[in-house]
């Protein structure tokens, strides 16, 4: 979801660790469900399976959850939530070194987890084990962090009363996690719920469940108690539905599209009014202009987009380049995409590895013919590669207009979109002309543009002449229909909390 730009100072950062090889033998060793630190088989007695992208082969069958064992698992952290169980008496200081000792032990396991990461997902595997895991570990750390500084106020109420609030944790969270970064998605989800105080139930996606699995076996060998955590791998349509219908669920959590995140919403209304947040969708704005460093654009840009063949949200997929040079950035920019080398994620020299799966693969190949047949310029790419797995060319679009498919739908894949404008009032209207509000970034010398943009821009993150830069510190999230709340940051963590005002009836104030 988010990657550093090559040329970043690195000084004020520690170096990354060496890449070491993929694991060569990997043994999948968990497929079941996980309720109660217990693995169990499916209640239906149903298994699906698990395909490598790569190769469009079986990884394995995992165990396929259902509503029955929905209910077992909410009926788990229900328990475990209870007032004097282990894990609400714990002390919050407990919980953070509960978090510190996970983070521990997926360090412990890092090739692993990375080797799974990018067999099961298609990622490179360098961004698996560097940016994917790294990412996983500084987000887990920093939340544990937070447990025991979660802390409410003393208000100074009219009359003789004393006032003070509490942050409560919720209760049971249902939370459903995307394909595109399997493992940070899962880390960003329970992370945030237990250094609060929460027990979860946490549905992986159907494409991508093993290295969610895996974690099973880590959240007990950390000592979390029995119930705190919970993985039910299945289908949207039966697990995610079951979690997002649930009477006995407090608040849903889900990343993914925006059709899909409106059922969730509508679901919670319709059940018991469970608090919902939401990172959904984007068709994010990248603007670039004439007096911007245009390696530098031309380099982000192409990140922006290219990333994880295109798999990420926050893709800055509307490109609109000023017009003194707008030719010049898009020769770079083809030039920047035809030199990629696709094949197989786990080997070494491979810059792009498949889509998720068939049906996105489809989808990715009809938008691009959709382009063509709406009058875009294709400059490179524009179809399949390879003759086995869900491989998808780099493909660069110029002479692209605002109301063709290619520039309003969110593609999720290594389909980069560049347009041309002239006034800065024309190209943020244009920018905000879309359901959208995930990401936006803008690429200039002149810091009044930068900062006229950061206010005009209707997106939750705005990034000024840079692409993805992100950290756990930092709130995430989008406007409009690209999601409710925030993940990661304070704000992150006090969307797993309620508030609760306490007022004590005294004989006498004094200030």
């Amino acid at each position: 979801m988010s990657t550093e730009k090559k040329k970043a100072d690195s000084s004020s950062a520690p170096a990354p660790p060496a890449l070491p090889a993929p694991l060569s033998d990997l043994k999948i060793q968990y497929t079941k469900i996980f309720i109660n630190n217990e693995w169990h088989d499916a209640a239906s007695g149903k298994k699906f399976p698990v395909i490598n992208p790569a190769t469009g082969e079986k990884i394995c069958d995992v165990e396929e959850g259902d509503k029955e064992d929905v209910d077992k698992a909410v009926k788990a952290a229900r328990k475990a939530f209870e007032l004097g169980s282990r894990w609400r008496t714990m002390d919050a200081s407990e919980r953070g070194r509960l978090l510190m000792k996970l983070a521990d032990l997926i360090e412990r396991d890092r090739l692993l987890l990375a080797t799974m990461e990018s067999l099961n997902a298609g990622k490179l595997f360098a961004n698996s084990y560097l940016m994917d895991l790294g990412g996983c570990l500084n987000s887990l750390r920093y939340c544990a962090g937070w447990a025991d500084k979660i802390q409410g106020r003393t208000i100074p109420m009219d009359g003789n009363y004393f006032t003070f609030t509490r942050q409560e944790p919720i209760g049971v969270c249902g939370q459903i996690i995307p394909w595109n970064f399997p493992l940070v998605m899962f880390i960003w989800k329970i992370a945030a719920a237990l250094c609060c105080g929460n027990t979860v139930v946490i549905k992986p996606a159907e494409q991508t469940p093993l290295t969610a699995l895996h974690m099973g076996s880590l959240i007990k060998e950390a000592g979390f108690p029995p119930g705190v955590v919970n993985i039910v791998p299945g289908y949207g349509p039966t697990a995610g539905a079951a979690i997002s219908h649930h009477m006995d669920i407090d608040k849903v959590a889900f990343t993914g599209s925006t059709q899909v995140g409106m059922l969730i919403k509508e679901a919670a209304g319709k059940s018991n009014l469970k608090r919902v947040s939401l990172e959904l969708g984007g068709k994010s704005p990248n603007i670039i202009f004439a007096d911007a460093d245009l390696d530098n654009a031309v380099e982000f840009a192409h990140i922006g987009v290219f990333y994880h063949h295109g798999q990420c949200c926050i893709a800055g997929s509307r490109i609109f380049v000023e017009e003194p040079i707008y030719d010049e950035f898009v020769r770079r920019s083809v030039e920047r995409a035809k030199n990629y080398v696709l094949g197989n994620p786990l080997a070494p020299g491979v810059q792009q590895g498949p889509q998720i799966d068939k049906e996105q693969y489809d989808k990715i190949l009809s938008l691009i013919e959709s382009g063509k047949k709406e009058g875009a310029k294709l400059e490179c790419g524009g179809g399949p590669w390879g003759d086995k797995g869900f491989f998808v060319q780099p493909t660069v679009f110029s002479a692209v207009t605002d109301d063709m498919r290619i520039a309003k739908e969110e593609i999720f894949g290594p389909v980069q979109q560049i347009m041309k404008f002239k006034t800065i009032d024309e190209v943020i209207k244009r920018a905000n002309n879309t359901h959208y509000g995930l990401a936006a970034a803008v690429f200039t010398k002149d810091l009044d543009k930068a900062l006229t943009f950061a206010t005009a821009l209707q997106a939750g993150m705005v990034w000024v002449n840079c692409y993805s830069a992100m950290s756990a510190q930092c709130p995430f999230g989008g406007f409009k229909m690209s999601g409710n709340g925030r993940e990661m940051g304070e704000h992150g963590i006090y969307e797993y909390t309620e508030v609760k005002t306490v007022t004590i009836k005294i004989p006498q104030k004094n200030s």
